[in-house]
Order: structure tokens, then C-alpha cells, then sequence
């Protein structure tokens, strides 16, 4: 697996639980990376989800589940201003929930994106690999590249994650 060094997410205590940061260089314009993180057929095409509902608003609602069946992670929109910022809540219960912020900004001629996963409990310090990895989706889900996300890729990556990172390890039962 070759990685570069600058598309690792950082990771920070906060409060109980940890914030994740990433920052992505895509090379299209915000306006199309804006519809690839609000419009849910294509954000189906790079976060492995099945069913994406979206009231593009804020206030709006945010659901998506992961496969065919299985329940709704429910949130709300709490930030829209497009095509430069897009925040939603992140359920969790019996926790609070946790947020997702994507920013976008204009570079040359390409977009920066970056990421913040605001309140990760340590259960779900697995997930900055799964947010690596589907980043990394959006760029080629634009060209109409098919991603394939896998668990066992998601399981290597937070491998190297922590060997990285070692105090990573056991947060999760990892």
C-alpha cells in the first residue's frame, strides 16, 4: 500500500471523545465537489452507501445507512453555504451526536476540501481510516471511476494508522 504522507487525517482529544481533520486537494472545481457531498446519488458514489437523503437546507434533514437494510443514521444540516460549507449532525445515541463539517475552497484549478469529524467516541476511532479511504473516493467518483470500499481495507489502513500513532491502539479494541 503506498500512502502519502500528507492525505493522513490528524486526530485530537476533544472533551470525551476526538476530533478528526483531513485535508483533500481535488482537482475540480467546488462547485463539483460540492455536488459530489450534497446530491446523494453521488455521494452513493463514494461512501459506499445505499440509500443517501438529503433536504439541501439548513435545517434540512441528513439520512443514509450503509447496505441495503439496517437503520437510518438520522442528523441534521447545521451549516449550508454553498458551494463553500456543509455541516450535518452525526448520531450516536445514547451519546451526544457528532458533527460533520466539509469545507471547500477554490485553488488554482482545482478545489481543497477539508473534513472535520467533530465528537468521535473512542468506539469509533476506527473510523478515520473509513473517512481516509472515502475521501480518497471522491476524486475518481467524479471521472465516474466505480470505488469499491472494503472492510479489510479499511482494517489495513488503521494498521498503519497506528503504528503511526500507537496510543491509536486499543482505543476501539483495535
Amino acid at each position: 500500500m503506498t500512502l502519502d504522507e500528507d492525505r493522513f487525517g490528524t486526530v485530537t482529544r476533544s472533551g470525551e471523545g476526538f476530533d478528526l481533520r483531513y485535508t483533500r486537494r481535488i482537482a475540480a472545481s467546488p462547485e463539483r465537489v460540492w455536488a459530489a457531498i450534497t446530491i446523494p446519488e453521488r455521494i452513493a458514489a463514494w461512501f459506499a452507501t445505499a440509500d443517501v437523503q438529503i433536504e439541501p437546507r439548513l435545517g434540512g434533514a441528513y439520512r443514509l445507512r450503509f447496505g441495503d437494510e439496517g437503520p437510518y443514521a438520522e442528523g441534521e444540516i447545521t451549516a449550508f453555504d454553498p458551494p463553500r460549507l456543509f455541516e450535518h449532525t452525526w448520531p450516536d445515541p445514547p451519546n451526544p451526536p457528532g458533527r460533520i463539517r466539509y469545507e471547500l475552497e477554490a485553488n488554482d484549478e482545482a478545489c481543497i476540501l477539508r473534513l472535520t469529524s467533530f465528537g468521535v467516541p473512542a468506539a469509533y476511532i476506527g473510523s478515520l481510516a473509513g473517512w481516509h479511504i472515502f475521501l480518497d473516493a471522491i476524486e475518481p467518483s467524479l471521472a465516474g471511476v466505480p470505488v469499491t470500499w472494503t472492510m479489510e481495507a479499511e482494517r489495513k489502513l488503521m494498521a498503519v494508522y497506528e503504528a503511526r500513532e500507537p496510543w491509536l491502539k486499543g482505543l476501539a479494541g483495535t
